[in-house]
């Protein structure tokens, strides 16, 4: 199938706001014509979308993206669109719907914490995400579903209960999931953070059973409880919940719509209801998939980050029914040149009220927050998987080989001392890109706040040798063993960036060299699923990608072998750490109590400390 391609300036697009002037126009807000938009060409989406009977736009993971990509290296321009322009996008396609007499519905599966700065730069005494969670609650969604990250620090998850669950009328869902807390009487009580699930009907009146699953997960924090979704299945009120038919189910959930139990729901499910339509929307892992688990079914992930927005359409034929249902999915790039498309606006046209006031309101929030605060500027590109490791454009060689030998032995007594200093690669989560580095940028490419400790006086030999046994752990049987056990229990505990890079991996591999050889498309994601069709909405070549070690270190030491130094290493890798050392050598057992605090420095300062000192 060919598809004529389209390139639009996203410039030529904001051309009318920046000609006509403000006095004559009182009731236009030109907001979106003071925004930073990238000097770049944007991909018109191929086709129209496909509307059914039952439709759905689908958001997942989106970790505080609310602002959109506003970086102009590519493919950043693919998903400049801020939240208020999706306002916009949804107050139109809802209008759409309307006209066309068919049912729309908002859904998103969880994770709104944990990404950026809007969410995770407030100030002391704060909670995360509580201030941006504000302007999501001001879009109508009709079901959420609960995410890992809404659970590792309690206080989020009761914000989350006390003042977020509310706003959503009984429509916020956390199946598997309690939080422990005092009831009004000051009694302990174990409640869900949201409601078990939820029964309602749509606009043409169509009946809805919906319930929000979250995947296994084992890194929640004290006081809250995640059960086995294989035993949530056999609760009573689950049983009570999927007795009745309704015109179709509608499961949401924090769960990969692959590879994970979501078949134990369906199944439940199937075995009362042969036939009624089911409808899934999962996440987590990050990726763009799609799968049928019958002929009457449909799976959808729709990414991460605000990269994409999903879209479901259903066509429902009559209860009891056995024929196939038509279904259609698309991926869509969230930029204002994919939602004009779609809603036939201009810029004239597209900007709401509402989404006006919420790109104002979240601009205002990054200014209370500091988040535009420079540490320095940087002086190209630097990426995670789209550069080669080592190199000069790799964001971990940036991080293991300069930043942390300037960063962590500032105001360090110990700092005179050789060392090896080793950090997982997993703990970069996102490019730094040329220009201003900013506090939000600290905080989207390196959020995880982990502690450095060392154990010294390890002879530089040794300590030379534990990096590679870390990524190179024995034979290759025994490498793969380790590397799976170390998987799973990363998995347990909410990391997916191994799942993400494997899906990018396998993206470029398929076709990106040809792809991007012939010049025609832009850069983005290209992506093949289970279900029938082409996914995309914009056609792009693959991103590049190249393998990195799951763990990185400094350059060694120019000092012999015999020498004593420090074995420097963040608190997230201490067991696997201790494990390899005693492999190494056998003159000691080396436990806990080896093990110091390296210095005060978390591993989320790092790159704003390297800055200071050495991009200014």
């Amino acid at each position: 199938m060919k598809f004529t391609l389209k390139l639009v300036s996203i410039v030529s697009l904001v051309a009318f706001a920046w000609a006509c002037p403000d006095e004559e126009h009182d009731d236009h807000d030109h907001s979106h014509s003071k925004r930073a938009f990238p000097s770049t060409t944007l991909t018109v989406p191929s086709r129209s979308l496909e509307w059914g009977d039952i439709n759905f736009i689908h958001t997942t993971d989106s970790h505080g993206w609310l602002l959109g990509h506003q970086k102009p290296s590519l493919p950043e321009p693919n998903y400049s669109g801020d939240l208020g322009d999706f306002s916009s996008f949804v107050h139109h396609m809802k209008d759409m719907a309307l006209k066309k007499d068919v049912d729309l519905l908002l859904i998103d599966s969880g994770d709104l914490h944990d990404g950026t700065g809007l969410s995770d730069g407030f100030p002391v005494g704060g909670v995360d995400a509580h201030d941006s969670n504000e302007f999501l609650a001001q879009l109508p969604y009709d079901v959420m579903a609960i995410g890992n990250h809404e659970l590792y620090i309690y206080a989020n998850t009761l914000d989350m209960h006390k003042n977020f669950v509310p706003k959503l009328k009984g429509r916020y869902l956390s199946s598997n999931v309690n939080i422990t807390l005092l009831d009004e009487h000051n009694n302990i009580v174990n409640v869900p953070v949201g409601n078990r699930f939820a029964k309602f009907k749509t606009r043409k009146g169509r009946k809805v059973t919906s319930l929000g699953v979250l995947f296994n997960f084992a890194s929640n924090d004290k006081n809250t409880t995640v059960q086995k979704v294989a035993d949530m299945v056999n609760e009573s009120w689950f049983i009570d919940a999927i007795k009745e038919e309704p015109d179709f189910f509608l499961l949401v959930g924090h769960m990969p719509v692959q590879k994970d139990n979501w078949p134990l729901v369906f199944n439940a499910i199937r075995a009362v209801h042969p036939t009624t339509p089911i409808l899934i929307f999962g996440g987590h892992t990050h990726i763009r998939d799609c799968v049928q688990l019958d002929n009457r079914s449909m799976a959808l992930e729709s990414g991460r980050y605000m990269e994409t927005v999903g879209w479901l359409s259903a066509k429902l034929d009559k209860k009891g029914s056995t024929k196939n249902i038509t279904f259609s999915r698309r991926y869509l790039d969230p930029n204002r040149v994919t939602y004009q498309f779609h809603t036939k606006t201009n810029n004239r046209t597209f900007d709401t009220p509402l989404g006006k006031s919420i790109t104002k309101g979240l601009n205002k929030l990054s200014a209370s927050f500091d988040l535009g605060f420079t540490f320095g500027t940087a002086p190209n590109d630097f990426l995670l998987s789209r550069a080669p490791f080592p190199g000069n454009s790799s964001l971990l060689t940036l991080f293991a080989a300069e930043a942390m030998p300037v960063a962590l032995t500032i105001n360090n007594t110990r700092a005179s001392i050789p060392n090896v200093m080793i950090i997982n690669s997993g703990s970069q989560r996102f490019d730094v890109y040329q220009g201003p580095f900013t506090k939000n940028d600290q905080l989207t490419a390196s959020p995880f706040a982990d502690s450095f400790l060392f154990i010294p006086n390890i002879t530089a030999g040794i300590a030379n040798k534990v990096l590679p046994a870390l990524n190179h752990a024995g034979s290759e049987n025994k490498r793969r063993e380790l590397l799976s056990a170390w998987e799973r229990e990363l998995y347990a505990k909410g990391e997916v960036d191994m799942i993400y890079r494997k899906w990018l991996e396998e993206m470029d591999r398929r076709d990106g060299v040809e792809r991007r050889a012939a010049g025609n498309l832009t850069m983005g994601y290209v992506t093949q699923d289970s279900c029938p069709g082409v996914g995309d909405d914009t056609l792009h070549a693959p991103l590049p990608f190249f393998s990195s070690p799951d763990f990185i270190g400094s350059n060694p030491p120019a000092v012999s072998d015999d020498t004593p130094i420090d074995l420097v290493f963040v608190d997230f890798i201490e067991s696997q750490l201790l494990q390899i050392l005693n492999g190494v050598q056998t003159a000691k057992t080396f436990t806990t109590a080896d093990v110091q605090v390296y210095t005060p420095v978390l591993s989320s300062e790092v790159l704003g400390l390297y800055a200071q000192k050495v991009w200014n």
